[in-house]
């Protein structure tokens, strides 16, 4: 992918994020991550019905790279299965970590395959993923 055509669906994601804004509903599951080193803090809330992703909402103060990641990530994983939402975040991660991965099932996401340039960027890119994570590890734990 062309850098700037990353470029542009990074800052797209930024400035009009997908989802923001939580909801009042016990039937989300919700985490919290923040970043001891910046000021990202992302507050995530997922609803999960038959093994399905069906809606993730966020908020919360976070960098360019962290907001458009959130919203990235909410836009690759709604409506896939738990299943499909665990190989993502493992390929996902594996890319950031300069890993084996499969950029096929990464969608928008690929954008960050260049971020291990900059390590001080990594955690931006990789906090909502890690929340969504505990989400679904929390799903897995009531099933």
């Amino acid at each position: 992918m062309d850098n700037n055509l990353k470029r542009s669906i990074i800052l797209e994601h930024y400035q009009n994020p997908k989802n923001k804004g939580l909801i009042s509903d016990s039937t989300y599951l919700t985490s919290n991550t923040n970043n001891e080193s910046c000021i990202d803090e992302i507050n995530l809330m997922a609803k999960i019905d038959n093994n399905k992703i069906v809606d993730i909402r966020f908020d919360g103060e976070a960098c360019a790279i962290c907001t458009s990641s959130t919203s990235i990530m909410i836009d690759t994983l709604i409506n896939k299965t738990i299943e499909e939402a665990n190989e993502i975040y493992n390929n996902f991660e594996n890319m950031i970590n300069e890993k084996e991965f499969n950029k096929n099932i990464l969608e928008q996401a690929i954008v960050y395959e260049d971020i291990y340039k900059q390590p001080n960027r990594k955690k931006c890119a990789l906090l909502p993923w890690w929340g969504i994570k505990k989400i679904i590890d929390k799903e897995n734990k009531n099933d």
